[in-house]
This record gives C-alpha cells, sequence and structure tokens, in this order.
C-alpha cells in the first residue's frame, strides 16, 4: 500500500514494471527524464550514481532497471523529496536508492568530491525571469525557471561529484548547448557524446541530450538524431521502444 495526498495519482512506469507518484498540480515526469535515463552510460554492476534535481525520483527509478550501482537522489522541495520517497519504497527499491532533500550546491561538501561514477541532472532549462512571468505554481516555477539553481551550478556541482574519467549527462534544450559546452569545459567536463531530439523530422531539435568526461579527451561524437513523433503523429519506433519496451 501507499499513501497518496491531495491529487497524487500511482502511475505506470510504462516500460518498467514499477509505479510512480505523480501530481499534476506539483510535478509529473516528462519525456526528457526519461531519455536521459535511457541515454548515460551507466555501469552495470556495481558503481555509485547522483541525479540531481531530481523531482518525484523518475531518473533514479529508470536507472535502477539498467544499473545495480548504488543511486542516490537530490531534490530541494520537500513536497517532490517526500513523493520521490514513497515511490522508492513502494517498488522496495530503498536499499538500492536513497533521497536527499537538500541543496544541490550543498553536496560535494555533504557527499564528497570526485565520489561519483555518473552524475545525471535534468536541470531547470530556463533563465529566471521577471516576477510576473514566473509560473504562479511555485513547485512548478522552480522546477522550471532558474530560481534555486543555474546552469552553472548544475555544471560546477557535478563536476566537483564525478570521479576523474567518470561521466556526467544532462538533458536540456538545444539553445544552451554553447552555454552547457563552455560550461563543461571550464569545469573540466570534456563532451564526448551528444543527441539532438526532434518533435518529427523536418521540425527542428527541440531537445539536446549531452554526456562529458572528467578530464577527457576532446574527441565529440553527433549521434543520429532521434525523432519523437513520426508523419502520423504516433511515436516513433525508436521513442516506442524507450517508453514500452520492445
Amino acid at each position: 500500500m501507499v499513501m497518496l495526498k491531495d491529487d497524487e495519482r500511482l502511475d505506470y512506469l510504462l516500460a518498467e514494471e514499477m509505479r510512480i507518484i505523480q501530481s499534476p498540480s506539483v510535478f509529473a515526469f516528462s519525456l526528457d527524464a526519461v531519455l536521459l535515463a535511457k541515454f548515460v552510460y551507466v555501469p552495470i554492476q556495481k558503481g555509485k550514481i547522483v541525479d540531481l534535481c531530481s523531482g518525484n525520483g523518475i531518473i533514479p527509478l529508470l536507472l535502477s532497471t539498467r544499473s545495480k550501482a548504488t543511486i542516490t537522489g537530490v531534490e530541494i522541495q520537500s513536497r517532490l523529496y517526500d513523493m520521490a520517497k514513497r515511490s522508492i519504497e513502494y517498488n522496495g527499491l530503498d536499499l538500492q536508492i536513497q533521497m536527499i532533500h537538500g541543496d544541490i550546491k550543498e553536496m560535494p561538501k555533504q557527499l564528497g568530491h570526485g565520489k561519483y561514477d555518473v552524475v545525471t541532472c535534468n536541470p531547470p532549462y530556463f533563465s529566471t525571469p521577471n516576477k510576473d512571468e514566473i509560473n504562479e505554481n511555485e513547485h512548478l516555477a522552480i522546477a522550471r525557471h532558474e530560481i534555486l539553481c543555474t546552469l552553472e551550478d548544475v555544471v560546477r556541482v557535478s563536476s566537483q561529484l564525478v570521479r576523474q574519467g567518470g561521466k556526467v549527462a544532462f538533458v536540456h534544450r538545444p539553445g544552451r548547448l554553447l552555454d552547457i559546452i563552455t560550461l563543461m569545459r571550464q569545469y573540466r567536463l570534456e563532451p564526448k557524446r551528444i543527441q539532438f531530439v526532434h518533435p518529427k523530422p523536418g521540425k527542428d531539435a527541440n531537445t539536446l541530450l549531452i554526456e562529458a568526461i572528467k578530464d577527457g579527451q576532446p574527441d565529440l561524437k553527433i549521434l543520429p538524431p532521434l525523432f519523437v513523433y513520426n508523419e502520423n503523429n504516433e511515436y516513433t519506433s525508436e521513442v516506442n521502444e524507450i517508453l514500452y519496451g520492445k
């Protein structure tokens, strides 16, 4: 049994035999998080993974299906932290995944420098807008806008947490690509793999997946583009497989 609060619901995690607590007014995961969890390299057997800006725990839950590594999620919003914790317990994963309620900027001090094999983050995409432009729903505003952490915070903290030779992966917007690469190199993260995600063939990319190695050698691969929908507005076979399995 799981305790649901207010307008929360228990959703199936698509291809996985798992459930996740969601709330339309607080947080529901997007395709971006699912794509990042599929894109990033993870050690299969052992290791340590940390996911920053975890929201309701979607990325730690999905990564647990690909790796036996210990996974730590970090979320600053108490309501989302609570949802993630209950989802992890519901799925019987509390021995593999732990959630921390805290600010990512405090994590190098709290968790230690260079201790993680992989760092993932689906950060807020938009720079802080004027007050009248911010979503009136505080939970959604913090998840979408750089109110409590900036892109530089995310890159700097990721670099501090990951070990030398470890991997850092983000999902973001293509418009921030140069900012991301500039900041990654500033903080000793060498971009190694990039994939652009397009709504459908013929449309501009609207999502970017990028993975870097701490102190890696320059050698960037641009992967084939990923299209979400086909001409009939149905999921492409690639996305269908990511979401629902083979």
